[in-house]
């Protein structure tokens, strides 16, 4: 360690000194006699200063002095605003506060001016924290930009006046939408508004409807709701389709000069028997000195979406494509994505490939970028190739010999490189995917586990090994690029993770090693306390981002690495194949740090949106199908512990409710966020993260998108005192919100704030009917 800080100091003095002009990398190396040895700590202890903020990139990726930073308004910061059910915000910063080093401060329900959830806000730091339970307080200065100014929810009408619950909790009280036969709205319909006043603690809200989904429970509804909640646009305009059909006019399979012909070459894909993309293929031969040449083939898309064309705009504006349950939000036009990237055999293709030599044990050596043409000789499903895995003899049969010893030779490769990934210190969470069946309605007819059989494993260790070696490739030229970087967690998450393992008589050394995470994980694979680990592993990690920056990817154990092989779905994809282009056309791509880096965060954040938009449908779909099931019995696992209760997801059906611990036997119920428990005085009455317990329905509410389960005991419950607060804690305002809302009057006219007198005299009003 002291040689790395020694060595760190000397590049800092260099760069700092008065003379100094921005220079790359290996001159400076050059210049403080940096041994070849020692070359690649070198590399780590510059990306080191570089992350601290004490140097910087400049144009051309030269090393540069780091600027002066200009003083930040006192305790004034920036973050994303997040309102709670509880009728308070909570804003997470954007950078620490160098006055606090507050990342999360919470906001009073009168200090969060017309703020709502992923709204840009600007705030002020009032209250320091105090202990660790005591959190950060603040008020918010300003709303700087609106996350979105649409919202879903539900048209009702009191008195001549329409209103909309917006769905979710984050506005206790409608929104004012004005006349009640505006757009033909019938009682219930699920509608789409447009916010023309946000509500705030002092002023209600108003908006006006562009869109009637329809009731509740018709096909279809969900999901265009939950599309429009989202932003999700299923439509391309006019231009980018114009743009798509002149590419498919343009394109006639014929081979372009400076692409290597790869059509004779013995090339297949491998996908699920529902895939809805296919744009990898895989080629793999033995070569001299026992090496092995993997040709990973990835569909050209940047031949037909050029930069500065309606296609790349478009593409840039979605970022991502969007896997809904029921059907898919595409980030290019079908013609493109379905037809000429898709990797369809017999079909010459346009193919981006990188080669990448191993040794004989599966140690890369090399790697070759080239545009290609190439031609699947056969389309395989998961399902096909772990029946040919269980039974060789019977395919042997169906298949020609090439094809069968590449078959073979993939899957020799694909375990070799899964056990040095593993010995290197890869951690993979044993966590059961289950997936949604819905029926011709889109409604939820089952779930079933999905399997990470072998054939899954080849084609993951392809991919993965693809994508490092292209950002190796890129890192060796001292190029930026857009990593997929995995951040490391923060030391008192992982020690706080080992208290809770020990906690769980689990021996183990301090989990800061990722090698200790990795050997719980396997030692724990198939044992009771498997959940617990498992769930406990997935909450104390970073989120992986997009980024320019020099961070690693901590889980999968790899300094460089990058997504190349899905520039279909992934605009960030689309930006490797074009500087991996640039590359075998013997060129040195033009990059610029700073637009790699908007480039990352704007993609980051619409990955996360499109998540989000997944997981919400999938949530409403299941809540649609418990809404008739109240009493149903399920197992489930906890998810979550509270002080007021626990989350826990069904393991049959991936359904995540709410167990109040009025719910539980009767007991007084301790809670340790160091364990993650509740735990009660008398024997078995403890709950833990990871837990597997019996459930059974006792409440859906689809609007605001909530289920409570009650434990199955058959042991007294504890009562329920009138002071406690529930599982969902209370709205904004005092009230219950829409449930109140509702069933109350206001008068003929335009209704007063609902915030204050008027609140009471509907009330009341409620109260004499």
């Amino acid at each position: 360690m002291s040689n790395e800080s020694e060595l760190e100091a000397r590049i800092e003095r260099h760069v700092s000194r008065k003379e100094y002009r921005p220079v790359k990398p290996k001159v400076i190396a050059k210049k403080l006699n940096v041994p070849k040895d020692e070359l690649r700590d070198f590399k780590r202890a510059l990306k080191r200063l570089i992350r601290a903020g004490r140097i910087t990139w400049g144009s051309k990726h030269l090393v540069m002095k780091a600027p002066e930073k200009a003083a930040k308004p006192k305790g004034e910061v920036l973050g994303l605003f997040k309102m709670t059910s509880k009728g308070f915000g909570v804003v997470k910063t954007q950078s620490e506060t160098p006055h606090f080093g507050a990342t999360e401060v919470h906001i009073p329900g009168s200090n969060c001016l017309d703020a709502a959830s992923g709204d840009l806000v600007r705030i002020k730091i009032t209250k320091k924290r105090e202990g660790r339970d005591i959190p950060f307080g603040g008020r918010v200065e300003e709303v700087l930009e609106r996350r979105t100014h649409r919202f879903v929810g539900t048209y009702f009408e009191e008195f001549e006046w329409g209103y909309v619950q917006i769905d979710g909790n984050q506005f206790s009280e409608p929104i004012v939408v004005g006349d009640s036969g505006v757009r033909n709205c019938n009682q219930g319909d699920k509608v789409v508004i447009e916010m023309a006043k946000f509500p705030s603690a002092h002023s209600e809200g108003e908006g006006v409807i562009v869109e009637v989904l329809g009731p509740h429970g018709q096909p279809g509804v969900d999901t265009r709701l939950v599309m429009n909640q989202y932003g999700l646009e299923p439509e391309f305009p006019e231009s980018v389709l114009a743009c798509a059909r002149e590419q498919a006019d343009q394109f006639d399979e014929s081979i372009e000069a400076g692409r290597v012909d790869l059509t004779e070459e013995s090339i297949i894909t491998i996908d699920p028997k529902d895939a809805r993309d296919f744009d990898d293929a895989i080629s793999l031969k033995k070569i001299g000195d026992g090496h092995w040449l993997l040709g990973v083939h990835i569909a050209d898309v940047s031949h037909f979406v050029r930069p500065n064309t309606a296609l790349d705009d478009e593409a840039y504006r979605r970022g991502t494509s969007v896997y809904l349950p029921d059907r898919v939000v595409p980030m290019l036009p079908e013609i493109i994505s379905n037809n000429l990237a898709s990797l369809q055999p017999d079909r010459v293709r346009y193919a981006m490939s990188a080669f990448v030599e191993f040794t004989e044990d599966g140690a890369r050596v090399k790697t070759e970028v080239k545009r290609t043409a190439i031609k699947s000789k056969r389309r395989f499903t998961y399902e096909e190739v772990d029946d040919f895995l269980e039974r060789p003899l019977a395919w042997r049969r169906k298949l020609d010999n090439e094809t069968f010893a590449l078959l073979e030779r993939m899957h020799e490769l694909a375990m070799m490189l899964r056990g040095r990934r593993n010995r290197e210190g890869a951690i993979e969470l044993h966590l059961p995917e289950v997936k949604v069946q819905l029926d011709g309605q889109g409604k939820v007819s089952g779930a079933k586990v999905s399997a990470h059989t072998e054939s899954h494993q080849i084609i993951e260790e392809f991919m993965l090994a693809a994508n490092e070696a292209v950002a190796t490739l890129f890192d060796d030229m001292d190029l930026p690029y857009v990593r997929r970087i995995h951040p490391k967690p923060n030391q008192q998450k992982l020690d706080e993770l080992t208290d809770f393992v020990r906690g769980l008589d689990i021996k183990c050394d301090s989990l800061v090693s990722r090698f200790e995470i990795q050997r719980l994980v396997d030692r724990v694979k198939g044992l009771p306390q498997q959940h617990a680990v498992n769930f406990a592993l997935l909450k104390s990690m970073s989120k992986a981002k997009y980024s320019p920056d020099e961070e690693g990817h901590y889980a999968l154990g790899m300094d460089n690495y990058c997504h190349f092989t899905s520039p279909i779905r992934r605009y960030p994809d689309l930006v490797i194949h074009r500087m991996v282009g640039a590359l075998a056309d013997g060129k040195k791509p033009s990059v610029d740090k700073k637009t790699l880096a908007r480039i990352g965060d704007d993609c980051s954040a619409r990955e996360e949106n499109a998540e989000r938009a997944e997981r919400d449908l999938i949530k409403l779909k299941l809540l649609g199908f418990f809404a008739d099931k109240i009493g149903m019995k399920l197992p489930a696992v906890i998810t979550g512990v509270r002080r007021p209760g626990f989350f826990a997801q069904g393991i049959d059906l991936p359904v995540e409710g709410f167990v109040s611990v009025h719910s539980l036997p009767n007991d007084r119920y301790h809670f340790d966020p160091r364990a993650m428990s509740l735990s009660g005085y008398r024997d078995g009455n403890e709950f833990r993260l990871g837990d597997q317990v019996l459930v059974r329905v006792a409440k859906v509410d689809l609007d605001r998108r909530e289920l409570d389960f009650e434990l199955e005991s058959d042991r007294p419950k504890r009562p329920r005192r009138p002071d406690e607060e529930r599982g969902y804690p209370k709205s904004r305002s005092s009230k219950s919100g829409a449930a109140n809302s509702r069933s109350s009057k206001s008068g003929s006219g335009k209704p007063k704030n609902r915030r204050s007198g008027a609140s009471k005299k509907r009330k009341s009003k409620r109260t004499k009917r």
